[in-house]
């Protein structure tokens, strides 16, 4: 059993230190706390939860969202602390449960990356344009979205100390932004009674199961990404203690602020009916109960969407290049490159983001043959994000949970002891559970998607990567 993170401890899992170990314990945590970002995944899907649940969801849906979700980031931080590195959910997954595991948990875990970036940027973009004064129709929300895109591969490319350091600004910034937006609510906007808060809605028709599940989506994509602080493991300092930390700190900070954020926000409804139908409830709410203070209250929230999308391309990148430094994906010895000026994953920085264009490009083009519109690009792209990360997220849990009967190859410092298995159960319970009802309409879009995704993972594996794929490199050694 290791007792912490020695010296040496990547060579021990057959790896050699090539990315440049500079981030903090408050940086890790920053990096996961801006990819959950309360101001960009609850503000971004505010108008889904609103429409489908109503302020029921809001005070309701949130934290049961977040009591499924620290089970989750229970199982994760464990296994952070035991296997510190880049590669984490899907080296675990190998460790533990074997090369096709791994191989299936790093694909996974890569397109939900590429969609959870996509659906970030697009989502921006959408509150940029209006703001701006432009139409926000696809015509003029993609060329933003593309420039978001570029300024978050430069940061990324360029180096990690620049971008651990503007991850503790945004951790920062969306601490004040939350008591800012918070403060001015409770304090200038007319605030309906608070019985208010337990109304439901008539969500609109066409849905497998009821609104209020339907409209768990709105908390369910903001609590992803967290494993951030694991996929940054080799670039922070004490790894195996400050990446569960890095983990656990996020979830529970995100849980706090983000349940003040809306229940203020919704308390300062001035009608629930022109809210619920409104082309954005939150611009509405906040414009209509404060005026041009409103409007500028907005532009606080697009800053932090803007730190959200950096800190996701940084994980993305980190989890696509471990991926490729094993020989996971094709052009890998590409991939694996580390610019020798900035000692970053350049190549697959840029990948990352074309990837995240190609996934709101293809959003937009099986809209359009199914006669939807481009519109629903975004709910689209967040429910694959949520359901290809979390699935991605129970596959090292499960063989976890199995390897527990065989005893653990190694620990590290944290752990929650014998309460253990019971997190990791409870845990898939709810990914399960998440999966299967965000793959239902109004989303069958989805489930059609990620049944795509899982059987061409089949195909390719019996077909010859089972052959050729030999895992992280603890188990090569």
């Amino acid at each position: 059993m290791s007792e912490g993170p020695q010296p040496g401890e990547l060579e021990a899992l057959g790896y050699r230190q090539e990315l440049k170990r500079d981030v903090s314990a408050f940086q890790n945590f920053a990096l996961s706390f801006s990819v959950i970002s309360v101001l960009t995944g609850a503000v971004t899907l505010y108008p889904h939860g609103l429409k489908w649940g109503g302020p029921l969801v809001m005070t309701v849906g949130w934290p049961l969202v977040v009591a499924g979700t620290m089970c989750v980031a229970l199982s994760l931080a464990e296994l952070a602390s035991a296997f510190p590195t880049a590669g984490a959910l899907y080296h675990w997954a190998s460790i533990l449960g074997g090369t096709g595991a791994g191989w299936a948990t790093a694909w996974l875990n890569t397109v939900g990356q590429f969609a959870i970036t996509a659906g970030i940027d697009y989502g921006l973009a959408e509150f940029l344009a209006p703001l701006l004064g432009w139409p926000a129709d696809a015509a003029h929300v993609l060329p933003l979205f593309i420039g978001v895109l570029a300024s978050h591969a430069v940061l990324n490319h360029v180096g990690i100390g620049i971008v651990a350091r503007l991850n503790v600004v945004s951790a920062w910034y969306h601490v004040v932004g939350v008591v800012v937006l918070v403060g001015a609510v409770l304090a200038l906007a007319p605030k309906q009674p608070l019985p208010f808060l337990l109304e439901g809605v008539t969500p609109p028709p066409g849905a497998w199961t009821p609104g209020f599940v339907v409209a768990l989506l709105q908390a369910a994509w903001t609590f992803t990404g967290y494993d951030a602080s694991a996929h940054a493991s080799e670039e922070t300092h004490d790894a195996a203690r400050n990446a569960p930390r890095g983990i656990l700190t996020a979830v529970l900070a995100s849980a706090l602020a983000g349940w003040v954020l809306i229940l203020g926000v919704t308390l300062a409804i001035p009608s629930l009916p022109e809210a619920v139908a409104a082309p954005n409830a939150f611009l509405f709410i906040l414009e209509a109960s404060l005026g041009r203070l409103g409007t500028a209250l907005v532009w606080v929230c697009v800053g932090a969407m803007w730190f959200c999308g950096l800190a996701s391309v940084t994980s993305n990148s980190r989890m696509l290049w471990a991926f490729a430094r094993d020989g996971g994906v094709p052009a890998s010895t590409l991939l694996a490159r580390v610019s020798p000026r900035f000692a970053t994953p350049h190549v697959a920085t840029w990948v990352s983001v074309v990837c995240a264009l190609g996934v709101v490009l293809l959003s937009m083009a099986i809209g359009a043959v199914s006669e939807r519109a481009a519109a629903d690009a975004l709910g689209t792209v967040t429910a694959v994000s949520t359901v290809a990360l979390y699935t991605s997220y129970g596959l090292p849990i499960a063989v976890a949970l199995w390897a527990r009967r065989r005893g653990w190859p190694r620990r590290g410092p944290f752990s929650v002891g014998r309460a253990g298995p019971w997190f990791n159960v409870l845990a898939l319970g709810w990914i399960v559970g998440s999966a299967v009802v965000m793959s239902l309409p109004p989303s069958g879009v989805v489930g059609a998607a990620m049944a795509a995704v899982c059987g061409a993972l089949v195909v390719a594996w019996f077909a010859g990567v089972r052959h050729r794929f030999k895992g992280p490199a603890a188990l090569t050694r």
